[in-house]
């Protein structure tokens, strides 16, 4: 590999994925992982940090400084996903408490420090929802002078998971989302519908279960714990990578296929609260004719991923 290392600061709620995209960050060499901030979502903040501090730990990580953030969304309710990632949003794999201790210092504060300390312009990586980004843009907006790019793991071009047409990190803030499309900085989503496709199989969960190396166990706990699909033999189900695709896509950006698209958030009450309208048409229709064109986000959205060749990178790079 050629170059400087790739900065980069994940903004997580770790979360099943969210810790297999932290045990990538930390093992592959193109990306130097300053710091992590942690936001309520798949469980309570006190548990993501609690969670973040055993995953680093369990990946032998260097003294990577970790901040708790916002305890709930801007306006609704905090609203867990522990249907999905356990009582203790980490698959309640009875992992030991760590050892490691948050910064002194909250995830807003911490994260201006270390996006305007940084001597290379950083790229972001929010894999939850976007509570503390959004505090961040508003707080400190001359933050976005020192950041190169946000890749942002949310929303869904098609379906939805929280709702039909809401994808789960937008639904839980989508007043935060709305403000990160206003950062004025290149952003890239990675929704659900690259999100769902990137699964590791089930002879490769297997053997990351089976290693004797900490790290590289987890991943396979924790990927045999977010099945994707039926095993044929019987004994370790596929793994989906999920939030980790996002951070895949920093380090190697040549496996997505993006298009710069409009993308607005639904903000009303009812049954499209948190959809991600992204517009797909190749020109103006009857709305944009009668009633003018309204100002969009311009994203680059997510509509391809070379499955594959993200597998084979997460594995080498975990397994490393």
């Amino acid at each position: 590999m050629t170059g400087q290392p790739i900065p980069v600061i994940i903004d997580c709620d770790t979360g099943v994925d969210d810790a297999l995209a932290l045990l990538f960050a930390v093992r592959h060499p193109g990306l130097d992982l300053r710091a992590v901030t942690c936001v309520a979502g798949n469980t309570d903040v006190d548990g993501v940090v609690r969670n973040t501090l055993t995953v680093l730990e369990q990946a032998g990580a260097p003294d990577i400084p970790v901040a708790r953030g916002a305890a709930r969304p801007l306006i609704e309710a905090a609203r867990s996903a522990q249907h999905v990632h356990g009582a203790d949003g980490m698959g309640d794999l009875g992992l030991p408490a760590p050892t490691r201790t948050p910064a002194d210092i909250d995830a807003i504060g911490l994260l201006r420090r270390e996006i305007l300390a940084s001597p290379r312009p950083v790229t972001l990586i929010p894999t939850a929802p976007l509570t503390n980004i959004a505090l961040l843009l508003r707080t400190h907006p001359e933050v976005v002078r020192n950041i190169e790019r946000i890749v942002w793991m949310g929303g869904a071009v098609a379906a939805g998971n929280a709702t039909p047409v809401a994808e789960f990190n937008v639904w839980h803030d989508p007043e935060a989302a709305a403000i990160l499309l206003t950062a004025g900085v290149p952003i890239t989503m990675y929704g659900l519908d690259v999100f769902m496709r990137v699964v590791v199989p089930g002879e490769d969960v297997r053997r990351l279960r089976a290693s004797a190396e900490p790290g590289a166990r987890l991943a396979g706990q924790l990927l045999a714990h977010r099945p994707s699909a039926p095993d044929p033999d019987g004994d370790d189900p596929a793994g989906g990578l999920g939030d980790a695709g996002a951070v895949l896509a920093v380090a190697d950006p040549g496996g997505l296929t993006t298009r710069r698209l409009p993308v607005e958030i639904a903000l009303a009450p009812g049954p499209t609260r948190g959809q991600t309208i992204v517009d797909l048409r190749t020109r103006h229709g009857e709305s944009e004719l009668h009633e003018g064109e309204r100002e969009q986000a311009l994203v680059d959205v997510a509509l391809e991923v070379d499955v594959r060749r993200y597998v084979e990178l997460y594995l080498t790079a975990v397994e490393g």
